[in-house]
């Protein structure tokens, strides 16, 4: 028999516990509610919500929502989402992380300030999209250490990030951006040097993940890794999962195991992302120890 195992430290975070808490205490209070976005990055999570009464709606719904409540997920939101809302008379229900919003408010600051914001992430991520609205989207937003090419090395400049994204090359990033900005100063013969600013804004929870992930998957012979497939923070632990048990699946829920990933393993780890919650991971442990016990995985 496999043992299987379920990572104690995977699972919610608490910007997401908050959220979902906030989602089923106001449909508590009457069953129609609405959520800007799917309000995680989890189907099976949404499906449970949904039968509850949360209906996921885009901005091209708020014309028909006046007098209705719509929350605002954890990824937060721009400016003009809730001018938006005012101007339709939509009641906003904000359940953005705590996290994120001192981002918004330290990224607001210092683009008050005349700085050159940079923002280390994904552009289509919603909360990249949140954090660009604190500045009319005139911040520079990169993925790789190639990108940090397309700053303006003449500006006084301050580099943030996407709460979910890895430290590694965030630093990789810092690095290039602080001798690119070193290497102008030199070159024009400034008298004195321009400001730049690093400041790590990666989740520490999410961050602290990595280490106990990777110790986690090397201390089992399979990782089945739990996420849905549009979760950001679920594709990076799953890439550092991978990296240190190379028999490492991704999964999205328990119809996705395969029979094979098995064969010979005497351990098997189940882990997940900030977005994936523990119900789930137990439904695909138990699915697995089914399977040993009958043969067959559960459809």
């Amino acid at each position: 028999m496999i043992k299987v195992t379920v990572d104690q430290h995977s699972g919610f975070c608490w910007g997401v516990v908050r959220t979902i808490d906030i989602a089923e205490e106001e449909l508590k209070e009457s069953p129609e509610l609405y959520s800007l976005g799917p309000v995680i990055h989890n189907p099976r999570e949404i499906s449970r919500l949904r039968e509850k009464g949360l209906e996921t709606v885009g901005h091209a719904d708020f014309a028909r929502l006046a007098g209705k409540r719509v929350l605002i997920r954890a990824h937060g939101e721009p400016p003009s989402t809730y001018a938006e809302a005012r101007a339709h008379g939509v009641t906003i229900v904000d359940a953005t992380c705590p996290v994120v919003t001192k981002v918004q408010e330290r990224i607001r600051k210092f683009y008050d300030q005349g700085f050159q914001i940079v923002i280390f992430g994904k552009r289509d991520h919603a909360e990249v999209i949140g954090l660009l609205g604190q500045t009319n989207n005139e911040a520079v937003v990169v993925r790789t250490v190639a990108d940090a090419e397309k700053v303006d090395p003449s500006r006084k400049t301050v580099l943030f990030s996407q709460t979910t994204m890895d430290k590694e090359t965030f630093y990789a990033v810092a690095d290039v951006l602080r001798a690119r900005i070193s290497e102008f100063v030199v070159g024009t013969f400034e008298e004195s040097a321009l400001e730049f600013h690093a400041k790590d804004t990666i989740c520490g929870q999410v961050s602290g993940r990595d280490s106990k992930l990777r110790e986690f998957a090397r201390a089992n012979d399979v990782m089945v890794f739990v996420a849905g497939k549009d979760s950001s923070n679920g594709k990076v632990l799953y890439e550092i999962c991978r990296e240190a048990n190379p028999n490492s699946h991704f999964v999205e829920d328990e119809r996705d195991l395969r029979p094979e990933w098995f064969d010979g393993a005497s351990t098997a780890g189940i882990s997940g992302a900030t977005s994936t919650p523990r119900w789930l991971m137990e439904r695909v442990k138990n699915a697995i120890e089914a399977w040993q016990e009958h043969n067959v995985i559960i459809k």
